[in-house]
């Protein structure tokens, strides 16, 4: 009677609620920013709403600090019971909440990083990477120089996990010689004992990963060194459109590889960027489009379970099933959580607008898997 209506209509109103951890002030803060603004504006296209209930977002900043991402993930937990936590940037920080996510029963949505500990043996139920396994932008990398025909590649990376798994994923494919493999610190701001190392190498290609400030420094200085013209830059994430703004000319040219790029031409890809313009006036950049689709995941799967997240084995799977049209074009999951995707060389170009984004080249790969998925037995 009177009694059950009441229950119902109070369960009715509950929310969709989901916590978004992203680096958000400091040096890398352009990065958390575009993940931010990109699931924002789906939420903002989805009308605030899953499934006919209303989206409350919990914004958490980790400041690159892995201990601090711990206690923020587990206020979104205990205080906030949010169903879903969507980020981080940094894959130290991922590594870091992976385990309270897990252990606490609930959704995690790496919309960035995506170290290999998780893709093989340590693969777990209640994660998906809406990006890319770390190795398969590096594996395409080594196969884009192949195609190139570099010979002889200069490998400067970070000092971190990630830069770690850089190398070992362009190793698996470049065919050519490593002149050398420099590590460099997380934090470092003087790149030119690298550069004199770079002109002394005088490789047929300076293949790098330096994310946000890092990339910023790097190429300013390898421009102040007039080595853009004789020593061609592939890299990842190093010239993007979150550090664009900042480089402008000095990074017209770098080459690239992603899944993805602001021209790619597509209907729902076409409407993500026009909309991120005229919302940020910025072009997005792939953080940005990562976390639009991670929303637009979150979204087919609450629609899916018709707004009961109580069956989380049912979520699960309908997550996994990945029913959403991605802008990128193809994309589902591998048993993993990660994605089977296609990969492209991108250059770094001055549209007629006066902004700068990376374009499609050509395609390197299509329906690429990672490769540590033959190891995932428990999901």
């Amino acid at each position: 009677g009177v009694l059950a209506l009441t229950v119902q209509t109070a369960w009715a109103q509950d929310k969709i609620k989901i916590g978004l951890i992203y680096t958000l002030s400091g040096p890398p803060a352009a990065l958390g920013t575009q993940s931010k603004n990109g699931f924002e504006l789906a939420i903002k296209e989805l009308g605030g709403k899953m499934a006919g209930k209303e989206v409350e977002l919990i914004v958490a900043d980790d400041e690159l600090k892995p201990d601090l991402a711990i206690q923020k993930v587990r206020g979104f937990i205990e205080r906030d019971n949010v169903d879903f936590v969507v980020g981080p940037i940094f894959s130290n920080v991922l590594v870091a909440i992976h385990k309270p996510v897990m252990d606490a029963g609930k959704i995690l949505i790496s919309t960035n990083a995506g170290t290999s500990n998780f893709a093989g043996a340590g693969c777990s139920p209640g994660f998906y990477v809406t990006s890319y396994q770390n190795d398969q932008i590096f594996e395409a990398i080594g196969e884009a120089s192949n195609k190139a025909k570099y010979g002889k590649v200069y490998a400067l990376l970070p000092n971190y996990p990630a830069g770690r798994d850089a190398l070992t994923g362009f190793k698996r494919t470049f065919k050519g010689q490593l002149v050398e493999e420099s590590f460099v610190p997380l934090n470092t701001t003087d790149f030119q004992p690298e550069i004199a190392k770079i002109r002394a190498a005088n490789p047929d290609a300076l293949f790098t990963f330096m994310p946000g400030g890092l990339g910023i420094n790097l190429l300013k200085t390898f421009n102040q060194a007039a080595l853009k013209d004789k020593v061609p830059v592939i890299s990842a994430f190093t010239a993007d459109e979150a550090t664009l703004p900042a480089l402008q000319d000095a990074a017209v040219g770098v080459l690239g590889v992603l899944t993805w790029a602001p021209n790619m031409d597509n209907p729902q890809n076409k409407k993500f960027v026009s909309e991120y313009e005229k919302a940020y006036n910025a072009v997005p950049a792939s953080y940005a489009m990562q976390a639009y689709d991670a929303a637009m995941l979150i979204n087919s799967a609450v629609v899916a379970v018709k707004g009961d997240l109580k069956d989380q084995k049912a979520v699960n799977a309908a997550l996994q099933k990945a029913d959403f049209k991605s802008v990128r074009g193809p994309f589902k999951f591998s048993a993993n959580g990660f994605p089977i995707e296609d990969f492209y060389l991108t250059k770094v170009a001055k549209r007629a607008d006066g902004k700068y984004e990376t374009q499609i080249v050509e395609k390197v790969f299509s329906d690429h898997p990672d490769p540590y998925v033959k190891d995932c037995k428990g999901r």
